[in-house]
């Protein structure tokens, strides 16, 4: 994999683990407040797209919609 797309992907997994951090929810949290949306995912399987970084931006914007952020520091 080019360099420049791992870059990308670490920048993209860390801006909604900063999201996460900054509103103080969990993985766990995330799962059900992903369900309260209609999204059903397992807490391993998202933990696992977080960490990875490979993640749709629909996912992206599911995530901030769920945890109710209204902007995005990058």
């Amino acid at each position: 994999m080019p360099v420049i797309e791992k870059e990308w992907e670490n920048k993209v997994k860390l801006l909604l683990k900063g999201e996460l951090a900054r509103k103080g929810i969990t993985y766990a949290q995330l799962v059900g407040k992903l369900a309260d949306i209609g999204v059903m995912d397992s807490e391993p399987n998202i933990r696992n797209k977080i960490s990875r970084g490979k993640f749709t931006a629909v996912f992206l914007v599911q995530c901030l919609e769920a945890i109710g952020a209204q902007e995005v520091r990058i």
